[in-house]
């Protein structure tokens, strides 16, 4: 058995991750979630925790938000961390403005998840066709949902519910691509 091991953010990632995982993750990868208190704490303790790392068959995908700032340049400084620790093939993922910009990539799914109605009809509106350019993306959820949607909650609620496929979130799409490939699936997505 392998183990995927992903380094987050916050708890609310791996809620979302618990959620989407068994549509594709084959059944001999455990996937194993390490949670930190924000992003501060990530840059601060990643390249130790994986320093010291020893359990063998591991993966690693690092995912946090790029909120305000520069993408490239959040990026960059966590490959550095992973490659100072001696993990250069871990897998540095940034969720464009915040996680909850996957949620407004599939609006039929927080409809789902969330038990509202007409959400999912707003989809194809200009402002949702390319959520991680929203400024505030989870403002704009709270405001959607009538202040319905909590983060660790609301992302337990609706990840179960997300197409993989047609999601209008790109920072999504990549995140989901890159675990199938560095698990070698090819399943066909739900």
């Amino acid at each position: 058995m392998k183990k995927l091991v992903f380094f987050l953010e916050e708890y609310s990632a791996a809620e979302m991750l618990k959620g989407i995982l068994p549509k594709f993750l084959p059944d001999n990868i455990i996937p194993d979630f390490k949670v930190f208190e924000g992003k501060q704490d990530m840059e601060r303790r990643l390249s130790g925790i994986l320093r010291a790392w020893r359990t063998p068959d591991c993966m690693f995908i690092v995912m946090r938000d790029q909120d305000s700032g520069d993408c490239r340049i959040i990026k960059s400084k966590l490959i550095n961390l992973c490659q100072q620790a001696g993990h250069r093939h871990a897998i540095v993922r940034i969720a464009c403005r915040e996680l909850e910009s996957f949620y407004l990539g599939d609006l039929a799914a927080v409809e789902k998840g969330l038990g509202l109605l007409h959400l999912s009809a707003k989809q194809n509106s200009r402002k949702f066709r390319a959520p991680d350019s929203l400024g505030n993306p989870s403002e704009e959820l709270f405001r959607l949902t009538g202040n319905i949607y909590q983060k660790v909650t609301g992302s337990r609620a609706i990840a179960p519910y997300m197409n993989l496929k047609g999601n209008r979130s790109h920072s999504f799409n990549i995140l989901v691509s890159s675990i199938r490939r560095i698990v070698g699936t090819t399943s066909k997505l739900i």
